[in-house]
């Protein structure tokens, strides 16, 4: 059994694990519930720009020809928009973000060329040792980021895909359940997928005048609608973050609680195995002086 010095050491050193997770647990917490709001924010309206894409594809005889983002080709090369975040502690959420991708970028069934666009230092760090080609990476985009700093990204992706340079954009994030479940997804970010109307609605109950007429109002919602999918995982993959490393610190800090007080038994038993050694030396010596 270990002296008690080196229990001492132990337990002071793990009482200042403690001390840290326990203050990371806090401003994880205190980020979480904002960057949570702002992605659950997000949903409704992307749902409905949704839905008047979708409203739109239906009054267009060939909706697929009217723009270069609807235009579908086979895939000979992909691009993936891979986001992840920038720090770790954030228990399995960055190793269940990176398996998912790998089995994208690193799997047979993907077919063609694979390039990335990374968006966190953690996701360009992995893939940076198989030598996956980057056509852009972006990193520190900050706790609560704006839409005026994801729109480069979107933009790359549609540059790219206007000139043909990739046939499909896929965009890979984890998306926020609850505090103690992200669900790491694929979406398809471009060719544009078609959207139906909403269940129930009928077009003949719902007449609308667009001006100057539906192919260019389409034409103007179809960057915005990108521009607002990859703004919305972004702000979905920073909830996520925020959830996962204040439950990891959680973790963290119960368990070194409860090392503490395993440490804390261990010392009191070598502690009273030491006295009663020394009560026994006393005895033996008081018994010898006697005899």
């Amino acid at each position: 059994m270990a002296n008690t010095r080196e229990i001492r050491r132990r337990i002071r050193s793990v009482e200042n694990t403690a001390k840290i997770t326990n203050a990371l647990q806090l401003v994880a917490a205190s980020k979480m519930r904002r960057a949570q709001d702002r992605a659950l924010q997000a949903r409704p309206y992307a749902e409905k720009m949704r839905e008047v894409l979708g409203h739109l594809s239906g009054l267009i005889g060939d909706p697929d020809a009217s723009h270069a983002l609807l235009e579908r080709r086979d895939v000979r090369e992909t691009s993936v928009i891979f986001v992840t975040p920038d720090r770790g502690l954030c228990g399995g959420l960055i190793a269940n973000l990176e398996r998912h991708a790998g089995e994208i970028v690193l799997g047979p069934e993907t077919g063609g060329d694979v390039s990335m666009i990374p968006v966190g230092r953690k996701g360009s760090d992995y893939f940076r040792r198989f030598g996956v080609n980057y056509h852009a990476q972006f990193q520190e985009l900050g706790d609560y980021p704006g839409l005026a700093e994801t729109q480069p990204i979107s933009r790359i992706a549609m540059e790219e895909y206007i000139n043909g340079d990739v046939d499909r954009v896929l965009l890979v994030y984890a998306s926020f359940v609850n505090t103690v479940t992200q669900m790491p997804i694929t979406v398809p970010l471009l060719p544009v997928e078609r959207a139906d109307a909403a269940e129930g609605e009928e077009a003949s109950e719902s007449e609308y005048i667009f001006e100057p007429s539906p192919q260019e109002v389409l034409a103007e919602l179809l960057p915005r609608y990108v521009d607002l999918l990859v703004y919305q995982a972004i702000l979905e993959a920073a909830a996520s973050e925020q959830s996962a490393r204040m439950v990891a610190m959680r973790n963290a800090t119960d368990a070194a609680n409860e090392m503490i007080d395993d440490l804390t038994l261990v010392y009191n038993k070598a502690r009273q195995e030491q006295i009663t050694s020394e009560l026994l030396d006393i005895t033996g010596g008081v018994e010898a002086m006697q005899s």
